[in-house]
């Protein structure tokens, strides 16, 4: 995978991080409005001119192709395009994932966004987000690729806020084992199993925490 270096200070990364927060919460309070706002026509088509005029603005300069994964010369990782725990991905929840004794953890909400069948949340949206918590738990050493994942689905899992944890069960040479599960108020909603691969260009390389937002 490639890894893009920006020569920048964590100080300098925090700034960022200022910046881009509160215009990508309000692009995802967006999402939500649309989606449940009952205003007549009129307004509607207000609000999409106002909104097409803002995106010509941001149009005006734009990177080439998608953010990528940058790191930091203390190799943070700054992973902001994520659909999981993209800073400037509105459609990402996003997860903040905390590095706890035994695996990750994480504590979010996911609303009328993310709904699949009625109040409930879709089940590939669960597998998705259960995919990057393994993913970044069996990354704990150096980054992997998913080689395949095993998602069962216990009962519907529901719009609101949910907790999601993952840990390693198990290591062998490049591959790594990893388990978790997505929980509701009542218990967990779906769980998984995945392999994950170390690529064989990290193996001998720095440890860079590339799955960190």
């Amino acid at each position: 995978m490639e890894f893009i270096l920006e020569d920048i200070t964590e100080d300098e990364v925090a700034r960022r991080r200022g910046v881009y927060t509160p215009l990508t919460d309000t692009v995802r309070d967006l999402v939500d409005a649309v989606i449940r706002t009952e205003v007549g026509e009129d307004a509607l088509a207000d609000a999409q001119r106002r909104i097409a005029e803002i995106v010509a603005d941001l149009r005006t300069e734009q990177m080439d192709g998608p953010y990528g994964v940058r790191h930091t010369r203390e190799n943070t990782g700054m992973a902001w395009g994520n659909a999981v725990i993209g800073v400037r991905n509105a459609l990402a929840p996003p997860l903040d994932i905390e590095h706890v004794p035994d695996g990750v953890r994480s504590e979010f909400t996911l609303g009328a966004a993310y709904e699949g069948p009625p109040g409930q949340v879709h089940g590939g949206v669960c597998a998705m987000l259960l995919d990057h918590l393994l993913g970044n738990a069996a990354s704990y050493s150096s980054p992997c690729y998913t080689g395949t994942i095993t998602v069962r689905y216990l009962r519907p899992t529901a719009l609101g806020a949910l907790v999601a944890q993952a840990w390693v069960t198990e290591q062998n040479g490049r591959k790594r084992i990893a388990r978790g599960t997505i929980s509701d108020a009542e218990g967990v909603t779906c769980e998984a199993e995945g392999v994950f691969i170390v690529p064989r260009s990290a193996v001998d390389g720095p440890v860079v925490r590339w799955s960190e937002g």
